[in-house]
This record gives structure tokens, sequence and C-alpha cells, in this order.
């Protein structure tokens, strides 16, 4: 899944850098970008945005199959997207917000609303 937003960027990044073998070269610049080199960029960009929360590649793909859990997204696809073979391993990563398990409509109130047959007057007992 890629944004036509992040498309853009990535295409000006390969405009300005102008990789030849790899889209992120690493160190050696013929080799990949490393676990460790994502995970330094990462620890760099947590300590410059000043966020208390403990913020790693990890709890990014956490917070992204979230987003699309509370967005609508069916639990199947997000485990495509996350590339798991099991789905029992996508629900680990899935905790739904408080909110979104409040605003769910309950399957009892999609019934329609039976309406009470009419009432008939009782006639006064003096006639």
């Amino acid at each position: 899944m890629l944004s036509p937003r992040l498309l853009e960027t990535l295409r000006t990044y390969w405009r300005s850098a102008h990789p030849t073998q790899w889209l992120f070269p690493g160190d050696p610049p013929d080799q990949p970008i490393t676990r460790s080199a994502v995970e330094l960029a990462c620890q760099k960009a947590h300590r410059a945005s000043g966020v208390t929360k403990p913020i790693t590649p990890h709890s990014l793909r956490h917070a992204f199959a979230t987003h699309l859990l509370e967005s609508g997204t069916d639990v199947r696809t997000i485990q495509l997207l996350l590339g798991h073979r099991s789905l029992a391993t996508t629900s680990r990563y899935l905790k739904v917000a408080t909110t979104t398990v409040c605003a769910t409509t309950s399957p009892f109130d999609l019934l329609p609303q039976v309406q009470p047959p009419p009432t008939i007057p009782t006639p006064p007992a003096h006639f």
C-alpha cells in the first residue's frame, strides 16, 4: 500500500539523491540500509520530537495496523498488508481504542423497533 502522497515524496528523494542500486542504500552503498540504521534513525526522530512514549519501528507498525482497524479496514486486509501468514499474529497487533469499542452499535439496536399493539379502552363498568 503506497499512498500517492508518499510516492511523490519518494520520487522527489530519488530525483535529488539518484540512488543507483538501492532506494535506501546502506553503508557501504552497494548494500541496502540495515535494520540497525533504521532503528537509529527512529531513535533520532524520537528525541527530536519530544514525544515521551517509546517509539520504535515496531511501535510504528503497530500504530499503522491500529489506525487501519479504527478507520474500518477489515482484519484480513490488515493481515495481508502486514505480511502475516496467520490471523492470530495480526490480532496481537490490534489494540482497539476505547472510543471505537464504545461507538460500536449493538446488533440489537439495528433490529426494527416493534410497536406495541394499540390498547383498546375498556368500557366503563356501570353501563
